[in-house]
């Protein structure tokens, strides 16, 4: 599903801050962890660290922005083969950036030569590199996996719609037909609407602008049948209706509200929808009333596969800046859903289009 932005690539972006952050504190403990396996005492202990560090990051940094340069062609090649020829370069890299410091400073061959040094440096290097790029692969390999079961998980949710709802909006439909024939066909469009959102491609986003319109029309259709039983509210202030959002955000969470909180009620209940955005982030609200009496009986148990289903596609788009928090407000059922704009939103509609 759109949610989890679809892999293509093993190696990642190796030009963004947090990847050169990554590489500098990995390079770090490598230079630790060489100083405290070789050889000397502790008096030289930060002497021979302070070295190490320089000439390890030296390496580290020059790799990476190799990789940098040449990821528009890495990308081109199959995973075996940007694997290898990523693994050549950083080797490469490491063999120039080493003759430089030698160049510099003959001494960093002694006591062992050139010859051993450069060995050691490659070696060392050739190591750390085959383990890296395995462990890129590795996390590639579960990004697709978790892609694969995201777009499973999707394509449940948007096949989920419950045969009972087609079917009383059927009914709701043939009887107005007759005596409201404009208000059919009223029901008809949105009918049509929501399901050409449940049955339109999952790779794409969809906007927060549109996901209420195709809220409103399935409240529209339930309203038509359920009649004064169901009390909607809107309580929606100054909302970014281009934000990017998962397909099928909210009318997941209204049907769950209709199905479980108001239709088993012989005196029907309420629906409130609100919404805020502060500070760059959008805090929408679902809450329902909750069946009481005699009526408890009749309320319908769920499995929260909607609500499982929302906050993964959420958190798959918005990492943990997403979230979701289910409880009960002053008697109500109530499902909280947030989410960033601004710029975390378009850097991820980025992702998933590009």
């Amino acid at each position: 599903m759109t949610e989890p932005d679809s892999p293509r690539h093993f190696l990642p972006d190796f030009c963004g801050i947090r990847m050169l952050f990554a590489v500098v504190i990995t390079a770090e403990l490598l230079a630790l962890v060489l100083t405290l396996g070789g050889s000397g005492g502790l008096a030289d202990f930060w002497e021979r660290l302070s070295l190490r560090s320089l000439f390890v990051q030296w390496i580290a940094i020059g790799a990476t922005a190799v990789l940098c340069a040449t990821k528009p062609m890495l990308r081109q090649l199959s995973h075996t083969a940007a694997g290898f020829v990523a693994w050549a370069l950083i080797l490469s890299t490491a063999a120039a950036l080493a003759a430089v410091g030698l160049w510099l400073d003959p001494h960093l061959a002694d006591p062992h030569g050139v010859l051993a040094f450069m060995v050691r440096v490659l070696g060392v290097t050739a190591i750390i590199a085959a383990v890296v790029l395995r462990y890129l692969y590795e996390q590639f390999c579960q990004r697709e996996r978790e892609f694969a079961e995201s777009k499973a998980r999707f394509a449940a949710l948007q096949a989920r719609i419950r045969p009972h709802f087609l079917f009383n909006s059927m009914n709701t439909i043939a009887n107005l037909t007759r005596a409201d024939p404009a208000r059919a066909e009223a029901v008809v469009e949105d009918l049509a609407e929501l399901f050409r959102a449940s049955l339109a491609d999952a790779s794409a986003l969809s906007t927060l602008g549109e996901e209420l319109e195709l809220a409103e029309g399935y409240l529209r259709i339930e309203t038509q049948r359920l009649g004064e039983r169901l009390q909607v509210t809107w309580d929606l202030h100054e909302l970014p209706a281009d934000a990017p959002v998962p397909k099928l955000l909210l009318q997941p969470l209204l049907e769950n509200a209709v199905y479980h909180g108001v239709e088993p009620a012989r005196d029907g209940g309420h629906v409130t929808i609100s919404g805020r955005y502060r500070r760059g982030v959008v805090s929408l609200a679902v809450r329902n009333s909750v069946p009481a009496g005699d009526d408890q009986a009749a309320a319908r148990s769920g499995n929260r596969i909607a609500q499982a289903n929302v906050r993964d596609r959420l958190a798959a788009l918005y990492g943990e800046a997403a979230g979701m928090v289910v409880g009960e407000v002053d008697g109500d059922y109530q499902v909280r859903l947030h989410f960033p704009h601004l710029h975390q939103a378009r850097e991820a509609a980025g992702r998933c289009a590009s």
